[in-house]
């Protein structure tokens, strides 16, 4: 699947969702942190989204996946500041928004190991490398394997080739 925007993302939405949810944990009243804990701890998050943001508008796939394993390294950052005040006892009143925070946080991080992983394996240079010629390759490639994937799914259960390409 490929995005137009980085907004339409689902990792840069969760992303969001935590950086949201940390500031607002921060902001309340009944945060009992420093100023420069909630600084670094607001830094880190909003750190993940802007990552994917600016690795996407890049325009290449190297450029991506460098912003893409800083983003998931600054996701790990709000987790491991999350898990440090989950074992302080002033932060006992806040230990449900923590532990949800701690799961959008991994969340995030699933996410960006499966896009980097696809990424990875895929053919695609990035948008910057996109012209009529490659572009027309890759649409011919798409819906050749979409074509195939169909003609095997019409194909009854037990045939060899359905039991071939669930092999490969």
């Amino acid at each position: 699947m490929t995005f137009a925007r980085f907004e339409d993302i689902p990792a840069w939405q969760e992303a969001i969702r935590l950086a949201e949810g940390v500031y607002d944990m921060t902001a309340s009243k009944a945060w009992p942190g420093s100023r420069s804990l909630q600084d670094q701890l607001e830094r880190a998050a909003l750190s993940v989204s802007n990552n994917i943001a600016e690795g996407f508008e890049r325009g290449t796939t190297n450029e991506l996946l460098a912003f893409i394993y800083i983003a998931r390294g600054s996701a790990g950052e709000v987790r491991s500041m999350l898990c440090l005040l989950e074992r302080r006892p002033r932060f006992v009143n806040l230990k449900s928004q923590i532990s949800n925070l701690k799961s959008i946080a991994e969340s995030c991080s699933r996410q960006l190991r499966g896009w980097a992983d696809y990424l990875q394996n895929s053919e695609i240079k990035g948008q910057r490398h996109l012209n009529d010629k490659s572009r027309r390759h890759y649409d011919a490639a798409k819906t050749a394997e979409e074509f195939q994937q169909e003609l095997l799914e019409r194909l009854p259960p037990d045939h060899p080739l359905r039991k071939r390409s669930r092999q490969v």
